[in-house]
Formats: C-alpha cells, sequence, structure tokens
C-alpha cells in the first residue's frame, strides 16, 4: 500500500517531513531566472525553466533526509502548459531520487470525472489500447465533500496502482471552522465526521502498520483538534500544513502521532524553499540553506516524536 512506503520512508531518514514544492519566481535567486530568461525571454516558458531548475537543486539537496516533496499544482498551472511539463518533470525528478511524491491538486468531482483525475495523477492514462503514465505521483490531496462519489474513483485506481489520496478534514486556514466546524447532531462536527468517512474509505485500502491509504489534512494551526482526530481515526494517517510559515510549532503537531513516532507527516514549503532569502545568505547556496532548514526542523519533530519505529 502506497502510505506503507511512505512511512518506511520517514523511518529509515527518522524525519516525518514533506517540503512542499509551491514556487514563485520571488522565491527563486536571480541568477537562475537570468539564466531561463536569456535562453527562452520573459515568458512563460522562461518562468518554467526557472522553477525546474530551482526544483531539481533543492531536490538534489533534500532526497537523502527529506522522505516526500508535496508540489502545488497550482504554482505550474498558472504558467500554463510550460509550468504542467515543468511539474511532471519535477514529479519525475523527485521519483527518480527516491522520494515519495504527493501532488497537492485538492481535485473534486463525481464519476468518470473523477476517474480522470484519479487515472491523471495516480494512474495511466489509456491511449488506443497502449498504457501510459502522465504524472505519476504516489498520493493525491482530494476534496471530499461531494462524499463517497468523489472518493470511490480515486480508491479503485490506488488499489491497481498502489497508490492513495489525503482528503481535506480539518484544514489549516483561518475560515476553515466557518464550515468544517459546524455541529451536525450529539455535538458532531463537520470536521470529525469527514474523518470518520475517512476511516471508513480506507477499509478497502489497509495498509501493513495499521494505516491506510486514504489520509487526512489536519492543520498544524489546529492542534486541539489534531489531538483529537489521531485518537478518533487511528488508521489514517495525517498530512499537516501549517508548520512553520502559518504558524504552527513542533510542539502544536505533538499530538499528530502515535507511540511509534508514526502517523503523521508534517509538511513546510516556504521554510524551506525561501530558506536562502531568511538566512540572506548567498544566492547561489540556496539549496544548502534549504537543507539547513530542514535539518533543523528534522530536529525540532524528532524531539517531538522521539525515534520514530515501525510497529511490532
Amino acid at each position: 500500500m502506497s502510505l506503507d512506503r511512505l512511512i518506511e520512508k520517514i523511518v529509515e531518514k527518522q524525519n516525518p517531513t514533506v517540503a512542499g514544492l509551491d514556487p514563485k519566481l520571488a522565491y527563486i535567486p536571480d541568477f537562475i531566472k537570468n539564466e531561463a530568461f536569456a535562453k527562452y525571454g520573459k515568458t512563460l516558458e522562461g518562468a518554467a525553466e526557472s522553477l525546474l531548475v530551482y526544483n531539481k537543486a533543492l531536490i538534489d539537496a533534500l532526497y537523502d533526509i527529506v522522505p516526500a516533496v508535496k508540489p502545488q499544482i497550482a504554482y505550474y498551472e498558472m504558467y500554463g502548459w510550460q509550468g504542467v511539463k515543468a511539474f511532471y518533470e519535477t514529479v519525475a525528478y523527485a521519483k527518480s531520487k527516491g522520494m515519495f511524491v504527493i501532488t497537492d491538486a485538492k481535485r473534486n468531482d463525481i464519476g468518470t470525472t473523477m476517474e480522470a483525475y484519479a487515472n491523471a495523477h495516480l494512474g495511466k492514462t489509456d491511449v488506443d489500447g497502449e498504457m501510459f503514465t502522465a504524472f505519476g505521483a504516489d498520493a493525491l490531496t482530494v476534496n471530499g465533500y461531494l462524499g463517497t462519489d468523489g472518493i470511490k474513483p480515486v480508491v479503485n485506481v490506488s488499489k491497481v496502482m498502489d497508490t492513495g489520496m489525503f482528503v481535506l478534514v480539518k484544514t489549516s486556514n483561518p475560515s476553515s471552522g466557518e464550515l468544517q466546524d459546524l455541529a451536525l447532531y450529539n455535538d458532531e462536527t463537520i470536521y470529525r465526521h469527514m474523518g470518520t468517512f475517512c476511516e471508513k474509505w480506507g477499509e478497502e485500502l489497509m495498509g501493513k502498520y495499521g494505516y491506510s491509504g486514504v489520509g487526512a489534512v489536519v492543520g498544524a494551526t489546529y492542534p486541539e483538534q489534531l489531538t483529537e482526530l489521531r485518537q478518533k481515526l487511528p488508521h489514517t494517517f495525517f498530512l499537516v500544513p501549517g508548520y512553520g510559515a502559518q504558524g504552527g510549532t513542533a510542539d502544536d503537531i505533538a499530538g499528530a502521532f502515535d507511540e511509534n513516532g508514526l502517523g503523521a507527516i508534517i509538511n513546510s514549503s516556504r521554510g524551506i524553499m525561501c530558506a536562502w532569502q531568511k538566512e540572506q545568505c548567498c544566492p547561489e547556496d540556496f539549496a544548502l540553506a534549504s537543507r539547513r532548514e530542514a535539518e533543523k526542523m528534522k530536529t525540532l519533530l524528532t524531539a517531538v516524536t522521539g525515534e520514530i519505529k515501525l510497529p511490532d
């Protein structure tokens, strides 16, 4: 099962970190952009080339200490097909380095449309009887608010392709409570109900370490709910955004982990990607600055988890 591979990589590297690859041109050193613009002009192609060169350097600096990356597809789509090509090449490069790839696309639809999304990001595309991998990620973020009709197609593809998903449950943004905290009945909230669905949907994708292939997105900015959901959802692995730039700390995410130090992977995007700007170091050293930030994050997180180990 897909998340078994993620769990094994986390244990191997003793690091529950996923590096978000959400590149903006403002994050990228001028020497990279200038070279790309000299080749392609100040065009969508030049911008996409800058993103790809930047991403590859970050992956080179991180792959031996960070188990996973999470490219957010919107940052690539904004540069048209050229940006989508950079996204594809980023996914392929990360996988070639042995990293687990979570595509952050938050897809949400039903029936054959959701099948198309699932096949595009996790499965195979049929071209008149010939099968091709379109993007080839290991997991996909999805929005579950269309119910089982929007999740079942992803489950079906995941069964065949050994992939997985992370369903939006309690997101890190300030206004998430406008909907997700609403009470349904007997003080049951929408986010708790969605978490219960994740447990149910995951029964078809159970892994060997007690977690299913249907994970949940639960924000670091809501530590009480994070702890609550960890207790209520014993088979659901968490993808935790909101650490670092959004205000979440290592102490805030302590409740996301189980007794083995497993149960969650913590995302940092700007914190890692923009470390060179925070340090005000030489732009040519941007990748080394990202590595230093990732090492610092690992130290803080493992102080909370302790030794991370596979279940007995």
